[in-house]
């Protein structure tokens, strides 16, 4: 009797564990014949919540290890992705030759923007800090705090790229990420959840999850215990969460979908992307 594949149960990755979604629903997706791959977990509002307890918990330690220890553990990430590039690419459907080369390319690229911030984690507080002349006998100085939890929303578009584009900014200074992956091509980011899971990224710092947005994105606009969200979006979505953004008093980083953007330049990383996600503290200190 011929012997049946054993086929991969996806699911998503908060708190450390691999959940399904507390409703049990799935949605389908295809492979790159458009035959049927793998039900993928249609996360909701209650899951979310639950990422977002998660995330609470994981956040105070992570933001606690110095800048030094975060690197070491995004360059220990980057390591682990490298040595299993080739499921990422395959991770990808590619159905041709050029489909291969451009999801080789964007897993390239993925690894070298880990890299790329895993040396920022204890350089950014010497430019985003400051020591602040004042007109009276006091040492004052500013110097940057996490947020503490972010929500992200990737686009279709380069799908593990633009997702660790977006979460590594964040978690660099210390801040805990919930991110809602890609909703047509969510693979990657399942994939890429089984990696972190073996890494030395403390369980809840990183939490994906996958869903329609039009289920996910009010919630993260309106949770409270969620500081910011940054989004690629269209105009309607973009609406959804400046409005329930406003009414929770939350930042947002919102990317326009209508327009093109290059996941590969210089521009979609550095030290700006970084800022975006701190506050700043400022100590007044009497001299003499």
């Amino acid at each position: 009797m011929p012997r049946l594949p054993i086929t991969k149960t996806p699911k998503c990755y908060v708190g450390g564990a691999f959940i399904r979604s507390e409703s049990n629903r799935t949605y389908e997706i295809a492979d790159a014949s458009g035959a049927f791959f793998a039900n993928v977990p249609l996360c909701t509002r209650k899951d979310v919540r639950n990422a977002v307890e998660a995330a609470a918990k994981a956040g105070a330690g992570w933001a606690q290890r110095s800048g030094y220890n975060r690197g070491q553990i995004l360059y220990r990430m980057a390591e682990m992705l490298e040595a299993r590039s080739s499921e990422l690419v395959d991770a990808h459907f590619p159905a041709n030759a050029a489909e291969k080369k451009q999801a080789a390319a964007e897993v390239t690229a993925t690894i070298d923007r880990i890299v790329h911030y895993a040396g920022w984690t204890d350089k950014y507080e010497s430019l985003l800090g400051s020591v602040n002349p004042v007109a009276s006998s006091h040492f004052n100085f500013s110097v940057t705090e996490p947020m503490g939890v972010i929500a992200v929303s990737a686009p279709d578009e380069a799908p593990l790229l633009a997702l660790i584009s977006m979460i590594l900014p964040i978690i660099t200074s210390g801040n805990a990420v919930i991110a809602l992956a890609s909703e047509t091509k969510p693979y990657p980011a399942i994939l890429l959840g089984e990696m972190l899971a073996t890494s030395d990224l403390p369980g809840g710092v990183i939490n994906l999850i996958t869903g329609k947005n039009a289920d996910i994105l009010p919630t993260f606009a309106t949770h409270e215990h969620i500081r910011a969200v940054s989004a690629y979006a269209t105009p309607e979505e973009r609406k959804t969460l400046q409005t329930g953004a406003a009414e929770s008093v939350k930042r947002t980083k919102l990317i326009p979908a209508e327009k093109p953007y290059d996941w590969f330049s210089d521009q979609a990383q550095g030290l700006y992307h970084i800022r975006d996600f701190i506050e700043l503290k400022t100590t007044w200190h009497p001299v003499g």
